[in-house]
């Protein structure tokens, strides 16, 4: 199948079924000019569906620019665009299509929590719009070399990674996520009956409650690709010890082998391998010590740690943890500034519910 037709494939699995655009939404499209081929697709599609479509596109090397130059106060700017996009729109399209996947690398942590603890009230508002259901938003990635470098690809692997993780390659992509869609909706239903959730590996041996609170199915609306199931765990329930087998990415530098200790929904301990400086830096964000939400990766095609945690929190045989906000609509009631998703393998684990094996070395077995 020739690319464009895998770009064209790609722009309508976005807007009709990702996003849902109907005739007089407004929708704001970020990205980058190396997604041009597939941002001109979404555009057409966008407006053969009745939308009002625009872009903010981004130049190579202005997130290093404006970190080694902005003031105290330029790192606490929030926009009045972003807010009234944030608060009006109705739908936001992010393609993630990057030009250097390091550039931040070396940014001194300080300045990264200033920026992040100031956009507080703005995380807030989009959580809950996107609770209430009157803001639609979705995640995808164009493949970049720099995105293929990153996790050990060529740009052609790394296309067809990208490309088969969405069902492109299908003849009917939409049809493929709505059955994905159903498959979980299982596992949720089930999930939906228990009170207390047991996460346990040689890696993690974590308890939490969830009676209040509702799993999700998500299945490719929020994310593309998606395969995973997630709630907001009851703040204060959540007792363990876990450590994240793989590094934790933080705007784009690497945090290496996570170890946190939790006592009633509080990280009392935390140690890294490589990047301890920027952890605790992290854990200085007001919300950032007790978790916004649990979750299981449920999607086989994503087969690959990519350092992209868009595909790696979705990969089969993990589980993922959030440090910070929740999602308004599982119930969870944690605020922050960010939502820091951390992975652990769990291939050689259980997931037990009320007591109830329904987990096992990677696979759920319902």
């Amino acid at each position: 199948m020739a690319t464009n037709d895998i770009i064209k494939k790609y722009a309508k699995l976005l807007v009709k079924y990702s996003l849902g655009l109907k005739k007089g939404d407004r929708l704001l499209i970020n990205s980058t000019y190396l997604a041009e081929e597939l941002l001109k697709e979404v555009y057409a599609e966008a407006l053969a569906a009745g939308a009002y479509p625009e872009f903010k596109i981004a130049l190579n090397g202005t997130d290093k620019i404006f970190y080694d130059n902005a003031s105290d106060s330029q790192l606490e700017y929030i926009s009045p665009l972003s807010k009234y996009v944030y608060e009006n729109y109705d739908a936001l399209l992010n393609v993630s299509s990057p030009f250097n996947v390091k550039e931040l690398q070396n940014t001194p942590a300080e300045k990264k929590q200033k920026c992040s603890a100031a956009r507080a009230g703005l995380n807030k508002t989009f959580m809950q719009r996107s609770a209430d259901k009157k803001l639609r938003w979705t995640l995808c990635e164009f493949p970049t070399n720099a995105g293929a470098q990153e996790c050990g690809m060529s740009l052609a692997e790394y296309a067809d990674f990208v490309y088969n993780c969405c069902f492109l390659y299908e003849d009917d992509p939409i049809g493929c996520w709505d059955k994905l869609e159903k498959g979980q909706q299982k596992i949720v239903d089930l999930l939906n009956t228990k009170k207390e959730v047991h996460y346990k590996s040689s890696d993690v041996d974590v308890k939490f409650r969830t009676d209040g609170r509702k799993w999700i199915n998500s299945s490719g609306h929020f994310n593309m690709p998606s395969g995973e199931v997630f709630t907001g765990p009851v703040e204060d329930s959540i007792n363990g010890k876990v450590r994240f087998s793989y590094p934790g990415i933080f705007m784009e530098q690497e945090i290496e082998d996570i170890t946190l200790e939790i006592k009633n929904g509080l990280v009392i301990k935390a140690t890294a391998a490589k990047g301890q400086e920027l952890l605790n830096k992290i854990l200085e964000i007001p919300g950032a010590r007790r978790f916004g939400e649990a979750a299981v990766g449920n999607n086989d095609r994503v087969n690959k740690f990519t350092k992209n945690m868009l595909y790696d929190e979705k990969m089969g045989g993990t589980i993922h943890m959030a440090l910070g906000a929740g999602y308004p609509e599982t119930g969870a009631k944690n605020e922050s500034a960010i939502h820091w998703d951390l992975l652990a393998d769990m291939k050689d684990g259980q997931i037990l519910a009320d007591g109830e094996v329904i987990y096992k070395n990677g696979k759920f077995l319902i």
